[in-house]
């Protein structure tokens, strides 16, 4: 058995896990935070993927204990109490989802994109960068439409003046 200790969706958060546990395992079972999904466990779908000190990581592929000490956002710590982040706010706006299996997934994938490319993002990029991400419902129609809104909305409010307190 191991201690991991990591900040997760703002919260430091420990546990006591074997050595072989994945983080994925260590979000949903030992933290209780199951918007993370489990698909495929060969990190061939995307559905586990949270951001792993700011960088997009398939938690399947990853034990809790080289996550240790590290900053983890699940899908449960990018809204901002009742205010979906943009990402999220996209793909119900831009109807992204259907089951909702993969949605988590996809979204923090294109939350780490964005972040990569801004507003700059273009079609092409947002299909080959969610070449590990599968999703069996949309044919991914509306899935690149709310990555390329967020996108856009990014650039332009990253170009707004931010008001006086």
């Amino acid at each position: 058995m191991s201690k991991v200790s990591m900040t997760v969706n703002g919260r430091t958060m420990t546990g006591d896990v074997e050595d072989r546990t994945l983080l994925v395992h260590f979000l949903r079972d030992t933290l209780g935070l199951t918007g993370t999904h489990v698909g495929c466990d060969t990190s061939q779908c995307g559905a586990c993927v949270v951001h792993v000190d700011g960088k997009a990581v398939k938690s399947c592929t990853m034990l809790a204990a080289q996550a240790s000490g590290s900053s983890v956002t699940t899908i449960e710590g990018l809204a901002k109490g009742q205010e979906l982040h943009p990402v999220q706010a996209a793909f119900k706006e831009h109807h992204g989802l259907q089951c909702g299996y993969c949605t988590p997934g996809m979204i923090m994938t294109a939350v780490d994109m964005i972040g990569r490319h801004g507003a700059s993002l273009d079609e092409e990029t947002v299909r080959e960068e969610l070449d590990g991400n599968i999703c069996r419902c949309t044919g991914y129609h509306n899935i690149v439409a709310a990555i390329l809104s967020a996108a856009k909305s990014s650039g332009s409010q990253a170009e707004q003046p931010i008001a006086a307190e």
